[in-house]
Parts: structure tokens; sequence; C-alpha cells
């Protein structure tokens, strides 16, 4: 699939058992991802990366709470336990991932006051990674997206990718969720919406 990118989302040691913010069955994916881009040529990986006082950290916000929403200038905002921070083993990529052949990591959420689950674009609809304008390069037309957590940032890029003009599948199996009050389902059902096909990694 000389047109098409793997996209391996978040597959970091904050996001697995015991880290900070640990998506339930998260490690169970790494086998799963290694298994998937043996089978690609080109794959992209995603870093969430950001510094100390987050505005995304509920710890960035007295008398807040993890998974508390608030209203931040460009909408509305899940707080987060501190993760990912810039640096931080809890930010390093999963140590048994085994994708060397992986040609680009985006770091996202490196921006103090705006979120970024996207690894498109971060939370304020405007400011860009970058990651459409190398995969247009690249001549890239079909993006696979994998990793964690679906119903947050693989859900996110799946969707900004179809409406950078990308076909856009998510991998299933290959992905965990972290299911907030429902966001799972919700996820799915603007996935769908937006075209983004929904696979397994036997069906590849």
């Amino acid at each position: 699939m000389r047109d098409a990118c793997l996209v391996v989302v978040d597959a970091q040691n904050d996001f697995m058992p015991g880290g900070a913010l640990a998506v339930p069955g998260g490690d169970e994916v790494v086998p799963a991802i290694n298994r998937l881009a043996a089978r690609f040529e080109n794959v992209v990986l995603t870093q969430d990366w950001h510094p100390r006082g987050h505005a995304s950290f509920a710890s960035s916000h007295p008398g807040t709470t993890p998974f508390e929403v608030i209203q931040l200038h460009y909408g509305k905002q899940v707080l987060w336990p501190d993760h990912c921070v810039q640096g931080t083993a809890g930010a390093a990529i999963h140590s048994r991932l085994d994708v060397p052949h992986a040609q680009l990591v985006v770091r996202k959420g490196h921006h103090r006051e705006v979120d970024s689950c996207s690894a498109f674009m971060e939370g304020d609809r405007k400011t860009t990674t970058g990651l459409a304008g190398y995969l247009r390069e690249r001549a890239f037309r079909n993006l696979y997206f994998c990793g964690l957590a679906t119903d947050f940032c693989v859900a996110w890029s799946a969707i900004d990718a179809r409406a950078a003009g990308f076909e856009a599948t998510v991998i299933e199996d290959a992905c965990r969720a972290i299911d907030l009050e429902g966001s799972l389902g919700r996820a799915w059902s603007d996935m769908t919406k937006a075209g983004v096909r929904r696979v397994q990694s036997a069906a590849l």
C-alpha cells in the first residue's frame, strides 16, 4: 500500500496500566501495533508532549478535579491528571513498541495554553501540527489509525484526517478507550458521520 500510512497514536507510558492517565488495557495495543506496523511501509507516530503546568491539567486550575469539564478560551476542556510531561518517563514511547521504520514523530500538546488531542489540529481549531502537509507531500491518501485512546486522540485525529481530505480508517482491535461517561459511543458516532471507516486488523 504505497499510498497508505499507519498513524500510531500516543502509545506512551502514561497511557499504559500504571501510568498517570492509564487507559484500560492500554498495553494490549502494543503487540497488535507491532504486527500491523510490520505490514506497512510507512508509519508515523504521535506523542503527547506537554509542558509542566499545561492548561489541560486539573492541577493548573485550583479547585478542580481530573475529568471535570471547564470552559477555556477556545471552548470546553476535559481536565486531565498531569501526564506526558516533556522529558519524563511517562511521556516516552512504550519500550516494547517495535516500529524502527517509523519515519516521523509528531509531538502535540506542547503549547501551554491549548490542548491538542488531534494529530492534525490543536484544540483552538486554528493551530495545525503540520502533519497534513507532510502526508500530502508524501502523496499518502489512505490513513490507518491505531493506539490510544479510541474516544479521544484516535477519534479526533481520524475525524480531522477526513476534514483534511484523506481517507481514514480506525483499526478497532489495535485501540483502547477511556470511555468517560459514554465518550466511546459518541466518538464512534462522530467518526461514522465524518466518513471514518472501522475495521479489525485481520481484515487488512
